[in-house]
């Protein structure tokens, strides 16, 4: 299956990234991979003249980081190592629970943690990441109450498709998402930019609507393109065909080992597809492909030398993530003690 029927690169209503002026120095707005943007040109006019910005970026607590969240997280580490931005970091625990992902609560905590854990082994600062777990940062459900008389049920259940028999917990959960994404501007950051798949624009649509209601800025967003799973259909942990930061060597050899290869529909050329937009000499490597120069093995190849070196360095930062790291990225109420929570649930107590 070709890309193009995977993911749509240009969101409704959205602007084209091409047609920007100016854009950052990270490959992903040259290459493809970013397809489309709400006012973004202005959120970058904005920090380059130094007014105060943040990014929030939302979590899922039902699984691990996969090479699907590579645009994300290397879209909010370059900006927050260019230009030290804040970065919120939401971990939807509570929607995981009300919409059945999980079996409990208690599941939600210890997932939110260990992703906690991974995200800042990717590389982020533990003093200027903001994680929020909703069960243990309660204070976010004032802003959502606050924010929840400007979204009608009419309105999400036509867009969610909810039903008479789902979770109210579902129809509350878009007024949660929209005080995510608004919680910087209540700290005076009032220039946010949030990076999403295509999948979660509906959700941003209907923050950007209620923006001014309440006095704030619209935030504006970046659309990262769908990258398909080893068998070229929708990655998805459900379909096992993704491949994760955390694998080990092994899998990540046997899963690319089953890769099938294209020369003459490159489109369809999984191997093909990922070391094109990931990868920085990525268009490169696939012109030399695509003229012969590189076999179809080499390719794979490429693709597992820069899948392991990845996994490694996580892994190995993964190790050194300490109870203080903890402390200062995950974000509480003045009566919770984080610190016991972090010790309570073990999770320091693992090592790659």
């Amino acid at each position: 299956m070709e890309l193009s029927k995977i993911a749509n690169p240009i969101m409704h209503g959205a602007e084209d990234i091409r047609k920007l002026n100016k854009v950052p120095e990270l490959r992903f707005f040259s290459n493809g991979l970013l397809t489309s943007h709400r006012n973004f040109d202005k959120f970058y006019a904005r920090l380059r003249s130094k007014k105060k910005s943040a990014i929030v970026s939302g979590l899922n607590p039902s699984g691990r980081f996969h090479l699907g969240h590579i645009c994300i997280l290397d879209t909010n580490l370059f900006f927050q190592k260019r230009h030290n931005l804040e970065i919120f970091t939401p971990i939807s625990d509570d929607e995981s629970y009300v919409a059945g992902k999980i079996p409990d609560q208690k599941t939600g905590l210890a997932n939110s943690l260990e992703i906690a854990r991974e995200y800042l082994a990717y590389g982020f600062d533990p003093r200027k990441t903001h994680i929020i777990i909703d069960q243990i940062y309660t204070n976010i459900y004032n802003l959502a109450i606050k924010l929840s008389r400007s979204i009608n049920i009419t309105e999400i259940r036509s867009i969610f498709d909810y039903k008479n028999s789902d979770s109210v917990g579902l129809n509350f959960y878009t007024s949660v998402q929209a005080a995510h994404v608004l919680f910087p501007e209540t700290k005076g950051m009032r220039n946010v930019l949030v990076p999403i798949g295509p999948d979660e624009d509906t959700h941003l649509r209907i923050c950007r609507g209620i923006a001014g209601d309440y006095g704030y800025e619209k935030p504006a967003v970046l659309h990262c393109r769908i990258l398909p799973g080893i068998d070229g259909r929708k990655m998805s942990k459900s379909k096992g065909n993704a491949i994760f930061l955390f694998d080990n060597n092994d899998n990540i050899k046997n899963k690319i080992g089953t890769i099938k290869t294209d020369r003459k529909r490159p489109n369809g050329d999984v191997a093909f597809t990922y070391i094109r937009y990931l990868l920085g000499n990525g268009e490169e490597l696939c012109a030399d492909y695509k003229a012969g120069k590189i076999t179809e093995n080499e390719m794979k190849s490429i693709f597992y030398d820069y899948v392991t070196a990845l996994s490694e360095r996580i892994k190995e930062h993964y190790n050194r993530i300490s109870e203080k790291d903890m402390e200062r990225a995950i974000l509480s109420n003045e009566s919770t003690d984080i610190k016991k929570i972090v010790e309570d649930s073990g999770i320091l107590s693992r090592e790659w």
